[in-house]
This record gives C-alpha cells, structure tokens and sequence, in this order.
C-alpha cells in the first residue's frame, strides 16, 4: 500500500474517534452544567464545568485566544464549529470526508457514502441549529454517526492493510482520549478534602464513566458506590472493556503485528512492552506510583509510538 493512503486511512479513523470523543465529552459536560449544584471555593480549575473538555483535550489556551472566559455558548461554538480549532467536530468531520475523498478506491462505497453524508449534514449545522434540535440530541447524532461509520466499516471491508490502518488508528485515538479523561477528573478536577466523597466529587466521577459508556458496566462488574480506585482499575486494566487502556494497547499490538515486516518489527515490541505493562500490572501498584504519574508516562509513550508509527508508515507524517 503506498504510505499516502495508508496515512489517510489512518487519519480517518483518528478524527472520526476523535468527533466522537469531543462530543462525549461535550454532552457529559452539558448535562453536568444543568445540575444544580455550586462550588464554594472560586480559585479551583473545576469550578466551572466547561473547564473540563478543554482542559481534558489541552484546548484551554486556543480557546483563552479567541474568548477572554469560559461561557457555554463560547466553548460549544468553539468545540462543536470552529473550523480553526483542528479538534473541533466540525474540522475532524470535514478532515475525515477530506481523506475519504483521496482514499475512495481503497475504501468501500458504503464507507465514502456515509462520511459523505455526514459532513453534509454536518455542514447544514450552526449554532442556532443546534440549540433548536438540542445539544444532547445534536452529540448524540455525532456518536451515533461514528457508531454507524466503524459498523459499515466492519461490515463492508476487506480485512486487508487498508482495514488495518483504519482499526490502528481508532485505538490510538481512543487510548489517548481515555488517558486524558481519567486523569482530568483524577488530577485536575481533584476536590478539596471537603467535598471528597461528596456530590460533586460523585457527580464527576460519574461523568467520567458516562463519557467513555462505562457507567453501566462499573454497576455490572462492581455493584457498589463509585470508587476512584475501581474505576481506575476499570479504564486502566480491564481487558473487557472496550475503551481501556488494556484494551487499547491489545488491539494496537496485534493490528502492528499484522502491518509490520521484519525490517520494522521494533515498532511490534515497542507496543508489546507497552501491553505487557498493562497485563501485568496491579492497581495497587498504579496507586502507589501515582495515578496522574501513571498517565503521564502512559501519554509519553503512546505519543511516541504514534510518532514511530508515522516514521515507519507514513510520508508524509500527518
């Protein structure tokens, strides 16, 4: 496969994932701000609830550039239509549709058409738009959007090199995004002493769980209070979970052990020790270390293999 198009491919399933997780957050974000609850204390980050997805997704600074606070409406505008902001759902939707267009004969007709069809609606949106239809209603069309592009995806394409580089790049994204949710809530948006355990601090971590559609499987598997800890647990090594970074990591392995040839099989163990930390680790261990230490470290590496990955695949890097 020319590295072009293995670029693109890759590129596609990124910023599809990426729309998703935007708007995950974004909607988690929304509900939470209607909640009728105030924070005494004005000097921490997490007073204001749409801190959260621009701290978590490392925006906060585009945005302070273009608006001088934090309002709703501002930080939907932002996130949602900013064709500058290159993480906004409208500019990942269009760079998806981009690469499709570059990539149709190595993609199916059924996968062009429906990312077709979603940035031409998408386009159709503006703000007042999506007021009208609802916030809530308007993210979850663009969950459900990248719902219905991964199962066309499964279900139409050939598991060649191209299907690879799609599946490689959707968990990339994915466990960079789940790395970043877990330690905004754990570190960032950690409450005083008072308000641990209190609802606030519930109301977070529940958040949490709803943006990466874990909550009702903490409630299967634990049946119990939420639990800072278990839910670490949960999105760091559970390997029954989809969007955990075990996970995550199982899945890029093994895709990396398909697309790799001997001359780059370097890249195969270094995603290798990178799941074999993560099969073997202890949540207790992880706790003692420090949790944001923990996912700090986890961030280095996953961006330094995606960087090897772009070395290895890709020319031009993306």
């Amino acid at each position: 496969m020319l590295s072009r198009h293995a670029n693109e491919l890759y590129w596609i399933a990124r910023h599809i994932e990426r729309a998703e997780n935007t708007a995950r957050l974004l909607d988690v974000t929304y509900r939470t701000s209607l909640l009728p609850y105030e924070v005494g204390d004005p000097g921490l980050a997490w007073v204001h609830p749409w801190s959260v997805p621009l701290i978590t997704l490392g925006l906060a600074t585009g945005y302070y550039e273009r608006y001088p606070e934090i309002t709703p409406e501002h930080a939907l505008r932002f996130m949602i239509l900013d064709p500058a902001n290159p993480s906004s759902i409208l500019a990942c939707l269009q760079a998806a549709r981009e690469s499709a267009r570059t990539v149709r004969g190595a993609i199916t007709s059924e996968m062009y058409e429906d990312l077709n069809a979603t940035w031409l609606e998408m386009r159709a949106f503006d703000y007042e738009r999506i007021q009208s239809r609802g916030v809530s209603d308007f993210l979850d069309w663009v969950k459900m959007r990248s719902h219905l592009f991964r199962g066309v995806t499964f279900g139409t394409m050939l598991r060649d090199e191209a299907y690879h580089f799609i599946r490689l790049g959707t968990h990339m994204e994915r466990a960079d995004n789940t790395a970043r949710i877990l330690d905004t809530k754990y570190h960032i948006l950690l409450p005083s002493v008072a308000d641990v355990g209190g609802a606030v601090d519930y109301y977070q971590w529940a958040s949490l769980l709803q943006s990466v559609s874990a909550f009702e499987s903490y409630r299967k598997i634990y049946s119990d209070v939420i639990a800072p800890r278990r839910i670490a647990e949960l999105l760091i090594l559970r390997a029954d979970m989809p969007r955990s970074l075990r996970s995550c990591m199982r899945f890029i392995h093994d895709t990396l052990a398909l697309l790799c040839t001997p001359q780059s099989d370097a890249l195969v163990r270094q995603a290798g020790e990178m799941h074999a930390r993560l099969e073997y680790a202890q949540t207790d261990e992880i706790m003692a270390f420090g949790l944001h230490e923990y996912l700090m470290a986890f961030l280095e590496h996953i961006s330094h293999l995606g960087d090897e990955v772009s070395r290895t695949f890709f020319a031009p890097a993306h």
